[in-house]
C-alpha cells in the first residue's frame, strides 16, 4: 500500500497490491521452503556464557579451551547452520525481487488504443508523451496521485496525455469500473471518474455502501448521465470485456500492484510525487522531440512498434 528511509518509503509508495502477487509466487515460496531454518538436534545443548578460567599453565588452559569446545560443538554446528539457512532465505529473497523488477531500460509496447477508443483518456491525441495508469477505483494511492495526473496534462499544455487501464485489486471497485465504462459511452469519462473519487471512493471511508450501485446512478445522475442507459452497459458484456481485456494487458507486464504507470514505455510504480514524475516526463519530451515523429503518432510508431511486447525483468538479457 514493484524511499523517507528504504523501506519506510517504499511501504509508504509501493501500493495496493493483488493477493497472488511477488511477494508469495510460487517460486519465491520453494526458495523459502529449501532454505528453511534447521531445528535443533535431540538433546543438543546451548551453549552457556561463563568467565573464562585464566587460571594454570598454558597447556591446562588449552586443554580448557579444547573440552570446551567438544562440549558445545553440537550446539555450535546448529549455529552455524541457522546462519547459513537465514543466509540462503536472504539471496532466494533479493533472486526473486530481481526476477520481479523491471528492466530500466525497458520500454514496454503496453497496448491502450481500445481504453483511448472508449474515452478512457485525459488529454489531446496529438500528445507526444502518453502516461498510462493502471488503478483501481478502491485504492487509496491510486485517489491520492488522482490530483497529480490531472496537474500534469494542465501543466505541460498538450505535450502529455493520461489514459486509464482498469486494474482491478479490491473487488468492492467493480462496479465504479464498470460505470466508468458506461460513463465513457456517453462521453463523460472524466467527469465520471473525477466525481467518484470525491462522492464514491472519499464517502466510502465513513460510508462503504457509497462504493456501491446505488450511489454510482445519484453520481452519474447529478452529472446529466442517462442512468437507465449507464445501468444497462454496466452489465453489458462489453464493459465486462473491457475491464478483463486491460487486466489481461497489464499482467503481461507482470502489473500487480496500483497505481503502475508507464510513461511512453517507462515503468513507473506507486503514488510517486509529481517531480518525479516530471523528471521522467521531460526526458521523453526530449527523446520524441528528437525522434522526428509527429506527437501524435509516437506512441503507436515508436512505443507500441518498436517496445517489448512483454515484461522483462531486470535480471533478463536486452533483446536484439
Amino acid at each position: 500500500m514493484k524511499i523517507i528511509t528504504g523501506l519506510a518509503l517504499v511501504a509508504a509508495l509501493a501500493g495496493c497490491e493483488q493477493q497472488k502477487s511477488r511477494l508469495d509466487s510460487s517460486s519465491d515460496a520453494k526458495a523459502m521452503a529449501n532454505a528453511k531454518s534447521p531445528t535443533a538436534p535431540p538433546g543438543a545443548t546451548p551453549p552457556t556464557a561463563a568467565k573464562s578460567d585464566r587460571s594454570g599453565t598454558l597447556e591446562e588452559r588449552l586443554a580448557r579451551l579444547e573440552d570446551a569446545y567438544d562440549r558445545n560443538a553440537e550446539a555450535l554446528d546448529f549455529l552455524n547452520k541457522v546462519y547459513a539457512s537465514q543466509k540462503a532465505q536472504q539471496k532466494a529473497q533479493q533472486e526473486q525481487a530481481d526476477r520481479d523488477d523491471p528492466a530500466p531500460d525497458a520500454v514496454f509496447a503496453v497496448d491502450v488504443n481500445a481504453d483511448i477508443k472508449l474515452g478512457q483518456v485525459d488529454g489531446p491525441a496529438t500528445a507526444p508523451v502518453t502516461i498510462v495508469k493502471a488503478f483501481d477505483f478502491a485504492c487509496p494511492f491510486c485517489q491520492r496521485v488522482a490530483k497529480t495526473m490531472d496537474d500534469l496534462v494542465k501543466d505541460y499544455n498538450g505535450k502529455v496525455r493520461v489514459v486509464y487501464a482498469n486494474m482491478l485489486i479490491h473487488p468492492q471497485a467493480k462496479p465504479a469500473h464498470l460505470a466508468s465504462c458506461a460513463a465513457a459511452k456517453q462521453g463523460k469519462y472524466n467527469e465520471f471518474k473525477d466525481a467518484f473519487w470525491e462522492k464514491g471512493y472519499l464517502a466510502s471511508q465513513h460510508d462503504p455502501s457509497k462504493m456501491g450501485e446505488e450511489n454510482i446512478l445519484a453520481i452519474a445522475k447529478d452529472l446529466g448521465l442517462d442512468t437507465t442507459k449507464l445501468k444497462t452497459d454496466m452489465a453489458s458484456p462489453e464493459c465486462e470485456q473491457r475491464l478483463t481485456a486491460d487486466m489481461n494487458e497489464m499482467q503481461k507486464f507482470h502489473v500487480n500492484s496500483t497505481p503502475t504507470f508507464f510513461i511512453n514505455g517507462k515503468h513507473l510504480n506507486g503514488a510517486l510525487p509529481k517531480e518525479r514524475f516530471k523528471q521522467i516526463i521531460d526526458e521523453q519530451l526530449k527523446i520524441a522531440e528528437a525522434s522526428g515523429v509527429a506527437g501524435g503518432d509516437y506512441y503507436d510508431k515508436v512505443v507500441l512498434a518498436k517496445g517489448e511486447k512483454q515484461f522483462r525483468s531486470k535480471m533478463d538479457p536486452k533483446p536484439n
